[in-house]
């Protein structure tokens, strides 16, 4: 499985005699190319060149005489094998914003129902167009309406474009984006499951939490959450259930036990009560979740917080045990 898209970085002189005979030659005589002009003015000192191959795959290509910036879904030619890579926000700005607005128009060409959420465009961009996961990620978004169930796909997308345009896992968006995957086969439970991270996200900054992702503790794991609050800073681990019909738990609190038990005998086992598990139930159907909601199990771990949310931007839950956030639901 190839993983979000990063720049290579390819130092030395280059011209357009260099690219024809290394890049182009390689990729058409492989795959079949064509090669463009840009779509947009590349920065100040550096030309480009766009590459469009016969199976789809895109690159672009932008260079000078003293280094050069590769970025596609395709494969890569022979004498880019050995350059170092980089995401996004690792090389210079100029290039990062070019690069953006090709594939951005790219992907909006491709998948014009996208066009009107650019902040999740934009966040998702590196797996939206990735090598694999290119078909399957906006699969998931437009068949599956990002894994909530009986939803429309464009109110889904507003909730996730309402909580990107915040801006809080700007920082974060190499790692998070690549949650969600790039595999040529749709995993619909591991993408929903990982979505579960984003809606625990959502719901903890909606109620004026900030949050760090991808916390390492002593034990070697990464919990997924650290909040910041006035007078502590939790750490929230987050694990979503996937609907009973989809599983051989029978019934909604059993697939609930069930999952936070797989949590809490693994990675959370070393941990006790300092880890919050946050149960995001937002995979079940208005009737599973009234019998939790009504029933309020308890679980294996405390503290522990279950909630489900809706593309409307409403979240209700429980909790069990001292859960120190503000979160009046």
């Amino acid at each position: 499985m190839a993983r979000p898209l990063r720049f290579r970085h390819a130092p030395g002189q280059w011209n357009a005699a260099r690219i024809h005979s290394e890049i182009f030659t390689d990729l058409d005589q492989n795959i079949g190319a064509i090669q463009r002009k840009p779509w947009y003015k590349t920065p100040e000192s550096y030309d480009g060149v766009r590459f469009e191959m016969q199976n789809g795959d895109i690159a672009i290509f932008a260079y000078n005489h003293e280094e050069a910036y590769w970025l596609g879904n395709t494969q890569t030619p022979e004498c880019l094998w050995r350059t170092e890579k980089y995401g996004f926000a690792e090389v210079d700005n100029a290039i990062s914003r070019w690069a953006t607005r090709e594939l951005t128009a790219q992907l909006h060409q491709e998948t014009p129902w996208l066009e009107p959420y650019p902040h999740l465009s934009w966040f998702f961009l590196p797996v939206f167009l990735s090598k694999d996961g290119r078909e399957t990620t906006r699969q998931f978004f437009d068949a599956h309406a990002g894994g909530f169930p009986d939803a429309e796909r464009d109110a889904v997308l507003s909730f996730y474009e309402s909580f990107f345009r915040t801006r809080v896992l700007d920082p974060y968006r190499e790692v998070m984006a690549g949650k969600l995957g790039t595999s040529e086969y749709l995993d619909l439970r591991r993408m929903t499951a990982a979505m579960g991270e984003f809606n625990a996200a959502a719901l903890l900054t909606a109620n004026g939490h900030d949050i760090e992702p991808e916390i390492t503790v002593s034990s070697g794991h990464a919990i997924d959450y650290r909040v910041y609050t006035e007078s502590t800073n939790p750490l929230v681990e987050v694990t979503r259930p996937s609907t009973p019909a989809n599983r051989s738990a029978a019934t909604p609190i059993a697939a609930l036990r069930e999952t936070a038990e797989t949590k809490t005998s693994g990675q959370l086992q070393t941990h006790g009560g300092e880890v919050i598990l946050c149960i995001d139930c937002s995979s079940f159907h208005d009737d599973e979740w009234r019998r939790v909601y009504a029933e309020k199990p308890d679980i294996h771990h405390r503290p522990a917080l279950v909630f489900r949310s809706r593309p409307t931007g409403r979240f209700a839950g429980y909790t069990k045990g001292q859960v120190p956030l503000d979160l009046p639901m």
